[in-house]
């Protein structure tokens, strides 16, 4: 059974003026998350993807639907019912919200005496804490004498120290700078792996989601647009929303705006090679190429890994006669894909867009 289990679920809030409609901000949503995922849920703003979090950890009712969490539909639940169902779910936050004027100790300690654990315990699990995240020496620091991702590995702590089964990260890493990110997302890594708990981040950075997920699902306007295998969604994005955010990480196929800006600037023939994990090397093709005798020239795109399965897309001036390239493309066309002249999506977004 999975840990999350959303089927069919819708949240509305009241109109935000006296003639306006219902605002949805989830519509109708289905998927699952399986125990030991992590499970990333990408959109751009507005997508609704901090309100699906909110429902999953209880902190707002559904409006219609069914979420269960660890076996339990939470959409039946009593507030004192919910409560328990909270305390098996961490949650980490974009601003770290930690208490300013507690210590580093405090601050981990602090779900742990809401729970009702003795002392002893206490003191226990928060040394077992700190040393997990490498913040031993800062026990009795306060958080303004903190780094960013100091901060953020408190929260970290504080979430893990009922041990959840499932652990929420809202924009977890936006605020940090990419050093800092790396070492974060390398330590969610950890917990996913050596804490068997299940994750469950919310971003709208694409890189989190490749460096960390394991599972994703698009959401555009409330709706969950796509899911799936990273790999799978990254390597073929089926969806306009998806086209887009895998844009942001790896240049495709040019538009054809950025086709006739490159035609203007490079000699020869324009063509797109796209690969994909088991396909044809582009080692194979430049070898096929260079065997035909076409001097080529890179002009656009990129090749990514995720855990070790590559995908990508690399564009072409190749030089030489037409029916020299034709016949090395009919050969190459047998083992890797080929697109020439063909108008692909506009995968460009702007920074505000993404936000």
């Amino acid at each position: 059974m999975p840990i999350v289990s959303l089927r069919g679920v819708t949240k509305t809030y009241p109109p935000t003026s006296r003639d306006g409609a219902p605002v949805v901000a989830v519509d109708d949503v289905t998927l699952d998350i399986e125990q030991g995922d992590v499970f990333g849920i990408i959109g751009y703003s507005g997508a609704g993807k901090s309100t699906l979090v909110r429902l999953i950890n209880a902190l707002e009712p559904t409006t219609s639907g069914s979420l269960t969490v660890d076996g339990t539909d939470i959409t039946t639940l009593s507030e004192r019912e919910l409560r328990d169902v909270r305390s098996g779910i961490g949650m980490i936050f974009q601003q770290f919200n930690l208490f300013a004027a507690k210590s580093v100790r405090a601050n981990v300690a602090y779900p742990l005496k809401l729970a009702g654990w003795a002392k002893a315990d206490i003191e226990a699990r928060v040394a077992e804490l700190l040393a997990f995240v490498g913040l031993s020496d800062k026990a009795r620091s306060f958080p303004e004498q903190l780094s960013g991702g100091q901060k953020q590995r408190v929260g970290i702590a504080r979430a893990l120290a009922t041990r959840p089964a499932i652990l929420l990260a809202d924009e977890a890493t936006s605020a940090l700078d990419p050093q800092t990110t790396h070492e974060v997302l390398e330590l969610l890594a950890r917990v996913n792996r050596e804490q068997g708990v299940t994750i469950v981040v919310i971003t709208h950075e694409m890189d989190v989601i490749q460096t960390l997920a394991t599972k994703v699902a698009v959401m555009e306007a409330g709706r969950v647009v796509e899911q799936g295998d990273v790999f799978e969604v990254f390597s073929a994005p089926q969806n306009p929303a998806s086209q887009r955010f895998v844009g942001t990480v790896i240049k495709g196929v040019p538009s054809p705006t950025e086709r006739s800006s490159l035609a203007a600037r490079h000699e020869g023939r324009l063509v797109t090679f796209s690969f994909r994990d088991g396909d044809s090397s582009q080692a194979q093709v430049f070898l096929d190429l260079a065997q035909a005798g076409l001097p080529f020239e890179l002009v656009y795109g990129g090749i990514n890994d995720i855990r070790g399965r590559a995908f990508g897309h690399l564009t072409l001036a190749i030089r030489g006669a037409d029916e020299v390239i034709d016949r090395a493309l009919a050969t190459i066309r047998t083992h890797a894909t080929v697109t020439e002249g063909v108008d692909a999506v506009d995968t460009s977004a702007s920074d505000e867009e993404v936000r």
